[in-house]
């Protein structure tokens, strides 16, 4: 396995910054994130450390020789808009810059490209599902002509009151994963998996690493911690961030030692990236740097860097 960060955290610094920051820090990999231009209403959304819309080869080919240069693997591609937002505005921007991800990822011969489903959150799973698999089986065949793996990230995106109650993200549990990978069967499509969502969600994150490793494509190192007395005052229905907080590696309830140890049991050789959105380190650069340092001195206790 390798230990490395999403860019997301660094949105001061150019990808040559960032591909600096962690080579001297010991991370083996970058997880880079491509939103279009412009600006994000999200939080640790829109930053754009390459921009897919103008990459060209020859650019392409600098930025993974820079990288390697420096012995910092590109682990994936990320970007996570909502491709079946109700906003026919807002779903087209997103599925045609998820087709410009994948030719990147191509381009750099980086081969995975990490995203969410999306979802209109005032609708089920079973009346999502059509236009579901209308929007994103062009989309994966598209995939998997590029050579390119589809590694979805299993947060709900329910947190805001704008994505309550159903979330913006439909591929988040055991029982959608089955059926999604039964509907396109044999296409590029797997899990960029992280354990801190089946934290707050009360679900077993060690169940899913034995029985999904094997469509793993991509894993994030972020921790949560679960407010057992403010979820007894606002119960399970309340919006998640009254009852849980994501918290860095290490500072939260996930189990790393285990987490580490099952994903290798299990035959995962990829990459674990850090993922912060831990509020106490936002305050400045500096501070999210050294979110990314401790996060890597504890990590590297379960993964060598190199």
């Amino acid at each position: 396995m390798q230990l490395g960060f999403v860019t997301a955290i660094l949105p001061d610094l150019s990808f040559e910054q960032v591909v600096d920051f962690a080579s001297a820090t010991g991370y083996a990999c970058i997880e880079v994130m491509c939103w279009p231009q412009g600006k994000a209403e999200r939080r640790y959304a829109g930053i754009t450390h390459i921009d897919c819309a103008t990459l060209t080869a020859s650019e392409a080919e600098r930025l993974v020789n820079y990288a390697a240069d420096r012995k910092v693997g590109i682990s994936g591609l990320g970007y996570y808009p909502n491709a079946l937002s109700p906003v026919p505005d807002e779903a087209q921007v997103a599925v045609e810059q998820i087709h410009r991800v994948i030719d990147a990822a191509a381009t750099m011969g980086v081969g995975v490209m990490n995203t969410f489903i999306g979802r209109d959150w005032k609708l089920s799973v079973d009346e999502s599902w059509p236009r579901m698999v209308e929007t994103w089986r062009p989309i994966l065949e598209h995939a998997k002509a590029a050579g390119v793996k589809i590694g979805i990230e299993n947060c709900p995106m329910l947190f805001t009151r704008d994505e309550w109650p159903g979330g913006k993200n439909l591929m988040t549990t055991p029982v959608i994963w089955r059926r999604m990978f039964k509907e396109f069967e044999g296409s590029s499509l797997g899990l960029n998996f992280d354990p801190s969502h089946f934290v707050w969600q009360g679900m077993d994150y060690l169940a899913a690493i034995r029985e999904f490793a094997p469509r793993f494509w991509h894993c994030h190192a972020k921790d949560a911690h679960l407010d057992r007395e403010k979820l007894n005052q606002v119960g399970i229905m309340a919006h998640p961030l009254e009852f849980h907080t994501p918290k860095l590696p290490g500072l939260g309830d996930v189990n790393w030692g285990q987490f580490f140890s099952t994903l290798a049991d299990a035959g995962y050789t990829g990459a674990v990236c850090v993922e912060v959105e831990d509020r106490a380190y936002e305050g400045s650069l500096a501070a999210r740097q050294a979110s990314l340092v401790q996060s890597f001195r504890y990590l590297r206790q379960f993964v060598e860097p190199y």
